[in-house]
């Protein structure tokens, strides 16, 4: 039993998994910020051209 319970507490894999989540989220949030960026001033671009055309 005790045994179990130590194997319990020093299992970190639970950690990992949420460690790896986050980084994920972070990454996601990161790259939709931009693309929203990115899209605004793609959009100023083609109004630009489009008005001198």
């Amino acid at each position: 039993m005790r045994q179990s319970i130590r194997d319990f507490v020093t299992d970190d894999s639970g950690v990992t998994i949420i460690e790896y989540g986050l980084i994920a989220v972070l990454i996601g949030v990161c790259f939709i910020a931009t693309m929203s960026t990115l899209g605004s001033n793609l959009s100023t671009i083609f109004t630009t051209v489009s008005k001198q055309i």
